[in-house]
């Protein structure tokens, strides 16, 4: 689509590119030969360098009012961090503001069932398969006026942008997807894994159960356990209480407890998803390939880092690309190692 604003700036590129053909005689470079700008190095920040946002913003998406922080210029390119779970948008705290000082427009969006979002309907399925979760931020998108952006993420967040890179390509300019190719395979996930990958998945087989339910619908064991996976997860993450508690204050959504069982059981083919989302889930079923230019970055220390340096999802990216290993990060690569995070995403801008 070509706005005015658009169709000024092709005008003075025109006019510019004539004016040096008359003065040199030499004509312009064309689009298809110009080399893409280097991207800038970043300074290096360490994690935990800022512990909140500025402020919060509310917009109606979707079936949703989304709660997001928005970081940068207002007209800057724009990029969308994805949170995880058991985390939320502080994963992002450090992040945000390198990107904003490149001149890029961040907006970092609490998910479903976390932190100010809030469903706008009571008869709304709380539902958390993942198309669902990709299409509200194609919604956020549309409702701030946002044709396309660079999307990244890790966990719940990579799975996201991943699926919206595969499905809606249009919508996205680049992608930074930490893990890889995170898209869910219902058929393939009723299959065992090697038994050290299943026991790292051990909260996912506690949310089978009632009691893994009632444990999330309880504010205290719900903090615990999540506190635990973090430290799992992020073996040489020494976050302290506070930096805890902010995240943690996300979870007392009312309906955190059904999203986050729901998201796990329908992996597990444990709860229905919904009827509309099924042409989806369909395409996504045949592990569609992501064109977009892409960076996908393994953290060493995360227990989920497939083997083999990025090779067993390598096909799944046919654009131009690159693969990051990030020795000594866990699992939250973001507010782990802000910089490389943020450096890919720009990298990725300039591919």
């Amino acid at each position: 689509m070509i706005n005015r604003r658009t169709f000024s700036m092709a005008l003075g590129t025109g006019a510019t590119a004539a004016s040096l053909t008359a003065l040199t005689g030499v004509p312009a470079a064309s689009a298809a030969t110009r080399r893409p700008t280097p991207a800038p190095t970043l300074p290096s920040v360490k994690g935990g360098a800022h512990t909140s946002f500025a402020s919060l913003k509310q917009v109606k998406a979707g079936v949703l009012t989304m709660g997001y922080a928005e970081v940068g210029p207002a007209h800057g390119p724009v990029v969308i961090c994805l949170h995880g779970w058991p985390y939320d948008i502080h994963s992002y705290v450090d992040v945000a503001p390198l990107l904003a000082a490149q001149g890029y427009r961040v907006i970092v969006p609490y998910l479903r069932g976390h932190g100010t979002t809030r469903f706008l309907s009571a008869r709304t399925v709380r539902n958390a398969q993942q198309s669902a979760v990709a299409l509200d931020i194609v919604a956020l998108m549309d409702a701030l006026g946002i044709e396309k952006a660079v999307l990244a993420g890790y966990d719940w967040g990579s799975r996201t942008a991943d699926i919206i890179a595969a499905l809606w390509p249009e919508r996205c300019k680049a992608l930074v997807s930490v893990s890889g190719y995170l898209v869910t395979n219902l058929k393939a996930n009723l299959s065992p894994l090697a038994p050290a990958a299943e026991y790292a998945w051990w909260y996912q087989y506690y949310f089978a159960t009632e009691r893994g339910k009632l444990a999330m619908e309880t504010p205290a064991d719900r903090d615990q356990l999540a506190e635990l996976v973090w430290k799992t997860v992020s073996p040489t993450w020494n976050f302290d209480a506070a930096t805890f508690a902010r995240t943690a204050a996300a979870f007392d959504n009312p309906d955190y407890a059904a999203i986050v069982i729901h998201n796990y059981r329908w992996r597990l083919s444990l709860a229905d998803g919904e009827r509309r989302y099924d042409r989806y889930e369909q395409q996504l079923a045949a592990a569609p390939t992501i064109g977009v230019p892409t960076i996908t970055l393994d953290p060493a220390l995360d227990p989920f880092t497939a083997p083999g340096d990025g090779s067993m999802y390598r096909d799944k990216f046919t654009g131009a690309y690159d693969h990051r290993t990030l020795a000594g990060v866990g699992h939250n690569v973001p507010q782990e190692a802000p910089t490389a995070f943020a450096q890919a995403v720009v990298d990725v801008d300039h591919f």
